[in-house]
């Protein structure tokens, strides 16, 4: 019996299915950029249970004739190119033509269309890949596609789907992504009878990001246009030292494109960690252009990600696009002069030697450490030698607390060991209800965006259990106005949002230990902070009174140790 086969129509399109859909919020994409490319300005989304049950997505685009509303669910049919030389010049959203027959192969869909003028509407109707009716209709120029219980052909991935809220958080952050990059077309969403968003259409980014964020969001934001021969980045990014403490807010497009490219996130923080606060990210709403056949759009199925000709070249013009609109901002002109700037180059004695340890009697650094308490480091020292607390010898890297005990060296993460720290502490309040709050001395208004929103109902009971107190203000407003003392009134509203951010991901949902865990990860010292030999050695106390001393929240191990036989073993003494 031969071992290969020639796989059906059928299973075929239901793995090609899997390529392109992978849960509503990939079926959202792939119709909105239909939509978008076929030159909409009036996009609706419509959902019924996060899109598991329905959703539609109607437009006032080019729509189809009959005759191309016939031939579109057959697989690798397109409309945006026509030869092999098309790809390298790919100015389209989508184009590999897979979208529709992928997306029927999975659900049940009905497709109305229309050219316009004498051009009468069509409809087709399917269930997987079984074609119902066809048939004219009345309808205006556009198109609309609808499309009910999504994989229900497959019920084992359709129970992998999250829950409603989830996947609702998912489309509206996609949405608002898509949003950004068209100020010029209108966007709609709504859920079940709730109007989520409408946005208007406005004549740029700077309205746009106004309609989704809120004004606190724009008035932090500097403006960045820079050109360098063929390419040209513009947008806003944040105007230092203001920053986030997480990169939610960082957005590029690449020719209109939204993308997710490690090339360009990394370009952005990099140039902007001169300027920012330590632990803080910028904020960025960056579109670049460049010539077609300088990107590859085609090395991802969701095309979300791109390859670039030069990445050097794009790596350079961020960085000289952030350097020079801070500069300008500072008052400081004439940034870049005609001759390009000499790198400069260090010499060993220049960078001076690394700093391994830090023992009681070198120099001390205090460091920002919040929540650790200082004790007598000669007593402490003392009580040491005699208990079973490692015996502290110092700071490698500013990252690790390096101590000795009988059985050996060991190597403690300290940003691991002080969430463990604070994780068992936040357990302990939570349990016996004493989340010690603060009353906000004037509330602190700030604006969340339509995901963020969601997130909110969805965790708000959560949140006021732990101490965070919010009151809508109309609008997008809302009023912070209380929040668990163990902050400051300026972090608070940080973590509250930072906190928003994470309940969208399903894995922390109706989970409160999870919670908890994400509040002990954003209070605890960072790694690279200098720590004062006293605070090093009340760490390391503290964390072996802990309940699991080995393991942070998240499942991270806290400490490595090096036994004698290890070492002795490696310096060949036994």
């Amino acid at each position: 019996m031969n071992k290969i086969r020639i796989l059906s129509s059928e299973v075929s399109m239901k793995i090609a299915a899997g390529e392109v859909v992978e849960r509503p919020a990939s079926v959202v994409k792939e119709l909105v950029e239909n939509s978008l490319d076929a030159g909409s300005t009036e996009i609706k989304v419509e959902l019924i249970e996060g899109g598991k049950r329905l959703i539609r997505v109607t437009d006032n685009g080019y729509g189809m004739t009959k005759e191309d509303a016939l031939i579109c669910f057959e697989r690798h049919s397109t409309s945006k190119i026509s030869g092999e030389d098309d790809l390298n010049h790919i100015s389209t959203l989508g184009f590999r033509g897979e979208a529709l027959p992928s997306i029927s192969a999975v659900s049940r869909m009905v497709l109305k269309t229309s050219a316009g003028e004498e051009n009468p509407g069509f409809c087709i109707d399917r269930e997987g890949e079984k074609v119902i009716s066809a048939e004219e209709i009345a309808f205006p120029q556009g198109t609309s596609v609808e499309v009910r219980n999504l994989f229900f052909n497959l019920p084992a991935r359709r129970k992998f789907l999250r829950s409603e809220n989830a996947e609702l958080s998912l489309i509206t952050s996609y949405l608002t992504t898509a949003a950004l990059a068209h100020f010029d077309v209108r966007f709609s969403l709504v859920h079940g009878k709730r109007e989520i968003f409408n946005y208007s259409v406005v004549p740029g980014i700077k309205e746009r990001i106004f309609q989704i964020f809120g004004r606190s969001v724009l008035e932090r934001l500097l403006d960045i246009d820079f050109k360098d021969g063929d390419l040209h980045l513009w947008g806003y990014a944040s105007c230092p030292p203001t920053g986030r403490r997480d990169r939610k807010h960082q957005y590029f497009f690449v020719n209109d494109r939204p993308v997710k490219d490690k090339i360009l996130i990394a370009a952005l923080n990099q140039a902007y960690k001169p300027f920012l606060e330590k632990d803080y990210s910028p904020e960025a709403f960056l579109f670049l252009e460049l010539p077609l056949s300088d990107v590859d759009v085609n090395v991802h199925p969701a095309k979300t990600e791109v390859r670039f000709k030069d990445t050097n070249q794009i790596f350079r013009l961020i960085n000289r696009s952030i350097e020079f609109a801070v500069l300008k901002e500072m008052g400081i002109k004439d940034v870049y002069p005609e001759e390009p700037r000499e790198k400069k180059t260090f010499k060993v004695e220049e960078i001076g030697e690394p700093q391994i340890f830090k023992a009681p009697w070198e120099e001390r650094g205090s460091g920002s450490n919040r929540n650790l308490e200082t004790v007598d480091s000669v007593v402490f020292a003392q009580k040491a030698e005699k208990s079973e607390i490692p015996h502290v010898l110092g700071q490698y890297m500013n990252m690790y607390i390096v101590a000795v005990d009988a059985e050996g060296i060991l190597v403690i993460d300290q940003h691991n060991a002080h969430e463990r720290i604070l994780f068992e502490k936040y357990l302990e309040l939570d349990r016996e209800k004493k989340w010690p709050v603060k009353l906000a001395l004037m509330p602190m208004v700030f604006d969340l965006s339509p995901s963020q929103e969601i997130d909110y109902e969805k965790s708000k009971d959560l949140l006021e259990q732990m101490g965070f107190r919010v009151e809508p203000m109309g609008g997008r407003s809302y009023a912070l106005k209380e929040y668990p003392e163990i902050f400051q009134e300026k972090e608070a509203e940080e973590i509250l949002l930072s906190l928003l951010d994470e309940a969208g991901k399903e894995k922390i949902e109706e989970k409160k230990e999870k919670m908890l865990a994400l509040l002990a990860c954003k209070t605890a010292i960072k790694a690279h902070e200098p720590m004062a030999y006293e605070k090093m050695s009340f760490l390391v106390q503290e964390l072996f009174k802990t309940k699991n001393p080995g393991i942070c929240p998240h499942g991270r191990p806290i400490v490595v140790r090096l036994g004698k036989s290890d070492i002795e073993r490696s310096l060949g003494r036994r």
